[in-house]
């Protein structure tokens, strides 16, 4: 199974969704989880993980992970070749390395990252930004480019994006 996180902020709290789903072409999800929580702390340039990564570990403890499931994150998992982590570094290690941890990231970090991948969908000319631990990034690449939905943003990632901002 596959469990993709987003987290939207608001005024007063956080609202974390997760979508769960089969595989890497699955059009549909199979379940989705939500919660909302207080805002733990204020955002901190270069610390984005600080805010989020307590939302997504709370959600977690609403499902049930299984050996081979694998999580994806909004954002990145690493962040430079000097092993400088992102959100999904922490939550890899949150996680005791135990679930491979897949970043997709929209912007760039302009940092050299050898384990950064450019992800290419549709007729879009603008990449998305893939990083992962516990699985070959190169991999992962092939199947979120395979994923479902003909534009850059594959389509679950999508409906996550937008159920996170209800």
């Amino acid at each position: 199974m596959i469990y993709a996180f987003d987290t939207y902020y608001y005024e007063n709290y956080a609202n974390t969704v997760c979508i769960a789903f089969k595989d890497w072409n699955s059009a549909n999800e199979t379940e989705i989880f939500t919660e909302q929580t207080p805002i733990s702390s204020a955002y901190e340039s270069g610390a984005f993980y600080k805010r989020e990564l307590p939302c997504i570990v709370s959600l977690l403890k609403k499902i049930v992970l299984k050996q081979g499931d694998i999580i994806l994150v909004d954002g990145y998992v690493s962040l430079d070749d000097n092993g400088k982590m992102g959100l999904g570094g922490y939550l890899y290690e949150a996680l005791n390395r135990q679930y491979p941890v897949v970043g997709v990231a929209k912007n760039e970090f302009t940092a050299p990252d050898a384990q950064r991948r450019k992800v290419y969908r549709g007729e879009s000319k603008t990449p998305l930004f893939l990083t992962a631990k516990g699985v070959d990034v190169d991999e992962i690449k092939h199947n979120v480019e395979q994923m479902y939905g003909e534009f850059r943003i594959p389509a679950l990632l999508k409906k996550l994006d937008q159920l996170s901002r209800i």
